[in-house]
C-alpha cells in the first residue's frame, strides 16, 4: 500500500469504553484512519457496506449477532474488507471458526498497541490487493464463505431437489438427513421446504415454525443475507438452517413458482448447498425447483405403484428437457427379502439406481417421533452409512456438473 494511502478502519464492539480504548491506541499511527464505530453485528454489516473499510476490528461476543457471523456477512458484502477478530478467549476452536468465516487475524483482548497495529497493517496490505479484484463481483457476494474462482466470478452454491412422484416414499426423511450430512462449517447448508401446503421439515427437526418462506417470497427482489438470517430457523443440534413451509395450508396460495425460483437462486449466494424437500404433486413451486436444480434426487421404493410413477416422471422429464444426467436415482426402504431388486428397476427404467437406503423401520420411526434425524445418532449403522454414500454421490455428480458447466462457459 502506498505510503500516502491510509488504512480505513471500522471498530465493532458492544461496549463503548472498549471502542474508545481502541481509538486511543490507534490515534498516533499515521497510517491508520478510524472511519467509524459500530456497537452491534448488524450495525457493523450496515456500516461496512456504507463506509467500505479496509479493516474491521471485530469483537467476537455481541448480543445481537456474534462476531463470526457478522464477519461472514461482511466478507460477502464487502469482499476486500479484512476482519481482525478480538476475543477474551484464546481458544483454538474460536480461532478456527473465525478463519473459516473469513477473518484475517485473531487477537486476544486486550491487545497490545504493537500487536493491534501490526495486525491492521498486515490486513490493510491484503485489502489493498483485494480491492482491485472486487469490481468483477456481482453485488459483492461469495457463496457459502468460499473464495471467488480464478475467473473473477463467485463460486455459487448448488441446489439439490429431493423428489418422488409418489407420496409416502420418504422424501422428507431423505431431505433432512442428507442436509445434515452435507452441512459443515465449510459447506453451510440450508434445507428448504417446498411442500408449501403440508410441509413437515420443521416437525422432522423438532423446530417450531416462527417464520417461513412466506416471509421471503413477497420480497424476493429485495433480499439480503441479514433478512435470510432473521427468517431461517437454526437447528440447534447441527447449525443447519431451515426455511420452513407456511404454518397454514391456505397460505400456500400466495407463493408463486417464479418467486420461489428467485429465492432458491438467491440462496446460492449464501449457502454451499440448498437442499429442497418437495411434495409429490407437480405444483408450480415444485416445478420451479426442479427446473433450477443442479441435482434431482429421485426416490423410488420397491412397490409397483412407486416404480410406475417414477417411470411416468422420467418420461415427462425427457419430454420437458430435464436431462437425465441431472437425476440421481435412489431406492429407499430397500429390503433384500423383496423380489424386486434395484438392478431390475434400473434396467427397466433405463436409469441406474445409484444408492439404496436400507429398510430400518424402528430407527426411522423413532427418529421421526423424536424429531432427531437418524444420521445424527446412527452414522455407523447401515442406514447412516447409506446417507453418507448418498452425500458423496451428490458431491460427485455436482463436481461433474460444475466441471461441464465451466468448460461450456469457457468455450463461449
Amino acid at each position: 500500500m502506498p505510503a500516502q494511502e491510509k488504512i480505513k478502519v471500522l471498530i465493532v464492539d458492544d461496549i463503548a469504553e472498549t471502542r474508545e480504548n481502541i481509538k486511543r491506541l490507534l490515534q498516533f499511527d499515521t497510517l491508520i484512519e478510524i472511519i467509524g464505530a459500530a456497537k452491534s453485528g448488524r450495525e457493523a454489516i450496515e456500516l461496512s457496506q456504507q463506509l467500505k473499510p479496509d479493516v474491521v476490528i471485530m469483537d467476537i461476543n455481541m448480543p445481537d449477532m456474534d462476531g463470526i457471523t457478522a464477519t461472514e456477512f461482511i466478507r460477502r458484502k464487502v469482499p476486500f474488507a479484512q476482519v481482525v477478530i478480538l476475543s477474551i478467549q484464546s481458544d483454538a476452536s474460536y480461532m478456527r471458526r473465525a478463519m473459516l468465516a473469513g477473518a484475517r487475524d485473531f487477537l486476544t483482548k486486550p491487545p497490545s498497541i504493537d500487536d493491534l497495529s501490526a495486525a491492521i497493517r498486515r490486513a490493510g496490505t491484503v485489502a489493498a490487493e483485494e480491492r482491485n479484484k472486487v469490481p468483477a463481483y456481482p453485488g459483492g457476494h461469495a457463496a457459502g464463505g468460499t473464495s471467488a474462482s480464478t475467473g473473477g466470478n463467485p463460486q455459487l452454491g448448488n441446489i439439490i431437489v429431493i423428489y418422488s412422484p409418489k407420496g409416502g416414499t420418504g422424501k422428507t426423511t431423505i431431505a433432512t438427513n442428507l442436509a445434515i450430512a452435507l452441512h459443515t462449517e465449510e459447506t453451510k447448508t440450508v434445507l428448504v421446504d417446498a411442500n408449501v401446503q403440508f410441509g413437515d421439515v420443521a416437525v422432522f427437526l423438532n423446530e417450531q415454525v416462527k417464520n417461513s418462506i412466506m416471509d421471503l417470497t413477497p420480497r424476493v427482489d429485495e433480499l439480503d443475507p441479514i433478512f435470510i438470517e432473521d427468517v431461517a430457523l437454526k437447528h440447534n443440534a447441527t447449525g443447519l438452517r431451515i426455511l420452513a413451509a407456511p404454518p397454514k395450508p391456505e397460505m400456500a396460495e400466495n407463493i408463486q413458482g417464479e418467486q420461489f425460483g428467485k429465492l432458491l437462486d438467491y440462496l446460492r449466494q449464501i449457502f454451499s448447498y440448498i437442499v429442497v424437500d418437495t411434495s409429490s404433486y407437480l405444483t408450480e413451486v415444485v416445478q420451479s425447483a426442479l427446473d433450477i436444480a443442479d441435482v434431482i434426487v429421485l426416490i423410488t421404493t420397491q412397490d409397483i405403484p412407486s416404480i410406475k410413477n417414477v417411470n411416468a416422471f422420467l418420461t415427462l422429464a425427457d419430454n420437458s428437457g430435464i436431462k437425465r444426467d441431472r437425476i440421481l436415482f435412489i431406492m429407499n426402504r430397500f429390503d433384500k427379502r423383496v423380489s424386486i431388486s434395484s438392478e431390475r428397476v434400473s434396467e427397466s427404467l433405463r436409469q441406474e439406481i445409484m444408492v439404496t437406503i436400507p429398510f430400518e423401520e424402528r430407527i426411522v420411526a423413532n427418529s421421526i417421533n423424536r424429531g432427531v434425524p437418524f444420521y445424527i445418532d446412527n452414522k455407523a449403522q447401515p442406514i447412516g452409512k447409506s446417507i453418507s454414500t448418498l452425500a458423496d454421490s451428490v458431491k460427485e455428480k455436482l463436481e461433474k456438473f460444475n466441471e461441464a458447466h465451466t468448460m461450456t462457459s469457457a468455450k463461449k
